[in-house]
């Protein structure tokens, strides 16, 4: 469908990438990842053919013939003089036009003479363009874009509204509620997921998993590439470096192959070194010179591997906080209105010390207007909310950066708010979050206002509160940022609150979920995945470990794990006491995706054994000596994936009959 054949280019004096050869097939749900400033979106802008990043030094990208692209940057778009869902119904100028050309056929067919050779061909014309429309189902233009803002989070009250009075995140909705209407054959998406909530993000995962088409994401959210991809290309060491699986089968054999590439770097210096020695040994002696010469031509052939420089690893904590009352933050009967919106009513919980809290909803149910009353920045309309003794709270907020001195610099505002962190670790924090070299001299004043939130958060790492209220902290972050921000929050002994709409974020981190939904605030124990199994089994109207509307603890932190632990012992006992051996279930979300998971499989097999049936005819036909060098090369890829895709879904298979087995 699309290819990158030997393809070298160069930003400035620095390389980009090389001898780059990337084939994307029809079907293909494909992660481009690599470090910041690998190139990833300069390499997505040339596949789109966007001419602004130029054109590449050597090499060449081909297109199959009638291939429909779209692509989605990061930023950058703005529509205007529409109203939302008009603009999006023009992605169908070519249906509509159809529609207008039936209803005028429609009225000629009503005026013709029947039994006229020009109604013959008017009929014809008409049932020609009838079953096209049918054929693109042009008869529910309007449906599809309903479902498709809607999934997208716009109200139906939005549909009318122009789009010049979105902001910039909701216009890149528009332009991606375009793109999806569009269906091209092949979508290349970067960050598509960074002005969506959580609901609209499990939305647009649903949809890509049920696209009939290719595509290629650029995305920082671990979870989202998971689930969306089953292919990974990496952008490393100026190569482009091809691996099957999701992002997390990525990393494990990125791992592998970088071992392996270190040892043969060692063995290639030892081999190196051998010859050096040898040369340098002999090199005056006139009975030696044929063996030298020799030596020194292979040393000359030998085509040196290179080991770029790594990105260091941070490993930050928090400097620990004094310790709080077990009772953090308490909320009697709150209410919070704004004129006669009501945000919240009549909501009552506790907040305990060592709590992980997610904050879920909607965008505008509530979540951000209760962090400010908790810490103080708003008052209650009625009843009360309180911090616990000794409680220091800090809180993060979405426009951190506005409370920043515009003319401190990074430097020495982080080191202000950290008196005992030395300047080295500092330095090596800013790193994480993207500031290196002499960016930690500049004030805060010239950063936009994604850098400024990215200092404002990397500030609060080390700041020594106790109660941590953060309202959206891995907007602006790429994945090592967050990992650091999570290693760093899991080894905190304080207490936290966080608004999120990042998942593997949530996944990591949350041990109880606050759930924000018209007005209430219901409290979930466990982990995210606990709280969405609960509130599917709730729908369903099954019997669940039941949510607390109104939340008041009686036990602390330690007493709470007490409890787990000898729960978890007695069941630990009762298994043993039986001969019979047990199955791990799955939950009901894995179980799902892995039985999901089986049937693409099922599909995907029978797809790749045809383009090995190909393929091996192409061979079978010399045309050149470099397309019998590519075909093979496509084979042996065919062949490969082939094995890894009939393996995985043998496996799954075995461990969906055990988990059928086990009910």
């Amino acid at each position: 469908m699309l290819s990158l054949q030997n393809a070298s280019m160069r930003f400035g004096p620095r390389v980009l990438f090389e001898d780059a050869n990337w084939l994307i097939t029809p079907h293909e749900r494909t992660a481009l990842v690599g470090s910041n400033g690998a190139g990833k979106s300069t390499l997505m802008k040339l596949l789109a053919g966007d001419e602004s990043v130029g054109q590449l030094d050597r090499g060449q990208i081909e297109r199959t013939r009638g291939l429909s692209m779209g692509y989605l940057p990061q930023d950058g778009l703005r529509m205007t003089g529409r109203a939302v869902f008009e603009e999006c119904l023009t992605v169908f100028d070519g249906l509509r036009s159809m529609h207008a050309e039936l209803e005028e056929l429609a009225g000629a067919l009503a005026e013709l003479d029947h039994n006229g050779a020009e109604y013959a061909a008017v009929a014809e014309r008409f049932s020609l363009l009838q079953s096209r429309v049918q054929l693109l189902d042009g008869y529910a233009l309007d449906a599809q874009v309903g479902n498709v803002l809607g999934g997208l989070g716009f109200d139906k009250e939005d549909w009318t509204r122009g789009t010049e009075e979105f902001s910039g995140g909701w216009q890149m909705r528009i332009a991606l509620a375009k793109l999806l209407l569009a269906r091209p054959n092949l979508l290349l998406l970067d960050e598509p997921t960074n002005h969506l909530d959580l609901e609209t993000r499990t939305w647009l995962e649903e949809y890509l998993r049920s696209y009939p088409f290719g595509y290629v994401l650029i995305s920082h959210d671990r979870y989202f590439l998971d689930v969306t991809v089953d292919r990974t290309v990496e952008l490393w060491n100026k190569r482009l470096h091809i691996y099957a699986g999701n992002y997390t089968k990525y990393l494990q054999a990125r791992e592998e192959r970088r071992t392996q590439l270190l040892s043969a770097y060692r063995n290639q210096r030892e081999q190196i070194e051998h010859l050096e020695a040898f040369i340098q040994r002999f090199r005056y002696q006139a009975t030696k010179a044929r063996q030298v010469q020799s030596r020194i031509k292979e040393l000359e052939r030998i085509e040196r591997i290179e080991i770029p420089e790594e990105e260091p690893v941070v490993h930050f904590r928090f400097p620990q906080p004094p310790t709080s009352g077990r009772i953090v933050a308490t909320a009697e009967a709150m209410s919070k209105q704004y004129g006669p919106k009501e945000i919240l009513r009549n909501v009552s919980f506790t907040i305990e010390r060592g709590d992980r809290i997610a904050l879920v909803g909607r965008n505008g149910a509530g979540k951000s207007t209760l962090i400010k009353l908790l810490i103080g920045a708003e008052v209650p309309t009625s009843g009360s909310v309180a911090l616990g003794h000794n409680v220091l709270a800090e809180y993060f907020a979405q426009d951190q950066y506005k409370v920043l001195d515009p003319k401190e610099t990074l430097l020495g505002s982080i080191s202000r708010a950290a008196l005992r962190v030395p300047e080295v670790e500092l330095r090596s924090l800013l790193g994480c979050f993207l500031f290196t070299g002499e960016d930690v001299f500049k004030p805060l004043g010239v950063l936009s206002g994604g850098e400024r939130n990215r200092f404002a958060l990397a500030r609060i790492l080390v700041s020594p509160s106790n109660f941590l209220l953060l309202d959206e902290p891995t907007n602006h972050l790429d994945i090592r940022a967050k990992e650091v921000l999570l290693e760093a929050i899991e080894h905190y002994t304080g207490t936290v609150i966080f608004v999120s709409h990042d998942r593997y974020f949530l996944d990591r981190l949350a041990t109880r979920v606050l759930e924000v939904s018209e007005g209430t605030v219901t409290s979930y124990p466990g982990s995210y995945p606990e709280y969405l199994r609960d509130r599917a089994a709730t729908e369903a109207g099954k019997p669940t470990g039941a949510p607390e509307t109104a939340t008041a603890v009686g036990c602390d932190v330690d007493q709470r794990t007490a409890m787990r632990e000898a729960s978890t012992s007695s069941t630990e006992g009762k298994s043993q006491t039986n001969a019979q051996p047990t199955v791990r279930r799955l939950n009901p979300i894995r179980l799902r995706q892995m039985e999901e998971r089986c049937a693409f499989l099922e599909e995907e097999i029978p797809r790749i054994e045809a383009s090995i049936t190909v393929t091996e005819a192409g061979l079978a036909q010399f045309v050149s000596a470099a397309e019998t060098e590519r075909l093979t090369r496509l084979l042996e890829e065919l062949k490969t994936q082939l094995a890894a895709a009939t393996t995985e879904w043998e496996e799954s298979m075995l461990v969906l009959e055990e988990q059928v087995n086990a009910v």
